[in-house]
């Protein structure tokens, strides 16, 4: 803290050297400084990072800072600011899985460090079957939809993988270093398709959305390279690349019957599927008897 202190011999510890400092002048150690509404920022963000914080990753290490603030604020202020926070702001997380904490931060710790990891990892995909023992080399963390993933390269598989924390069922951080991948081919390989679905295959999808829904859908980021433009009638047309349908397919049901399929002709049918199985469930539910299912098995 560049504070001009010398060891004190005769009282056995460290002072201030008065010989460097100028004549008149004073030294004082950095202390935290902050206004009330500076504080009370501070105590927002705090609550904010707990409620969003599903996996309590990080409550561990922010309490004593939540704890600092509370004391500057004073004991009756600090507890009335907490009290407050709580009652005035809500934060509502949807879909998030709660993660292992070991786990993250051993990830962290071979991220940071390039080291290697040895994971039992359960997959949910069409390789889900059974866990696999892999050799990844982490390459960086991703907070998508509330959930953490880990981009890495997999030596069992030797590519590019993306993997999703809580299938993690235990980790080892390997004594070898990971090897690097160059940022603009994970940008390439899971990157450029939507959502958390790699893939090189790359095809645009065309949206058309009425001009009611346009109002909302106009606003929103589906992909950092999407294209979207107002038609003469109000309605709104969204264009973005994907690799794998299934994640595209579940945002385009959500927005039934606002939304249609322009392209391309594949998609489309991937909806009209969903839909179909959908409805044929739905009528074997009411009548209590199985349904006839004719479309694909997925």
């Amino acid at each position: 803290m560049n504070a001009p202190i010398v060891f004190d011999h005769d009282q056995k510890g460290w002072r201030l050297d008065k010989a460097q400092q100028a004549v008149g002048t004073q030294y004082e150690l950095p202390g935290l400084w902050l206004s009330a509404e500076e504080i009370h920022a501070l105590l927002t963000m705090q609550h904010l990072l707990s409620n969003l914080d599903a996996g309590g990753l990080l409550g561990p290490h922010i309490a004593p800072l939540m704890g600092r603030l509370n004391q500057l604020l004073g004991a009756g202020a600090g507890a009335k600011a907490s009290a407050e926070l709580a009652l005035r702001i809500r934060v509502q997380t949807v879909g998030a899985r709660r993660l292992h904490v070991p786990n993250f931060q051993a990830v962290g710790s071979a991220l940071l460090r390039r080291q290697r990891l040895s994971i039992q990892y359960q997959g949910r995909g069409r390789d889900g079957a059974q866990d696999h023992v892999r050799e990844v080399s982490p390459q960086r963390l991703i907070h998508y939809r509330s959930n953490w993933y880990l981009d890495g390269w997999c030596h069992w598989r030797e590519g590019l993988r993306s993997f999703a924390l809580d299938a993690i069922q235990s980790i080892r951080v390997l004594d070898r270093p990971a090897i690097e991948v160059p940022g603009g081919e994970l940008d390439s390989v899971l990157g450029a398709g939507y959502g958390i679905f790699s893939g090189r295959e790359v095809q645009w999808a065309t949206l058309r959305f009425t001009a009611e829904r346009a109002r909302w859908v106009a606003a929103e980021s589906w992909h950092p390279t999407q294209r979207g433009r107002f038609e003469a009638d109000g309605r709104y047309v969204l264009e973005l690349p994907y690799a794998d349908p299934r994640e595209l397919v579940m945002d385009i049901l959500r927005h039934l019957p606002e939304v249609e399929v322009l392209g391309p002709a594949s998609l489309a049918k991937e909806v009209e599927k969903k839909v179909r199985a959908a409805l044929e469930k739905m009528a074997a539910g009411s009548s209590g008897e199985p349904a006839t299912c004719h479309h694909e098995a997925q």
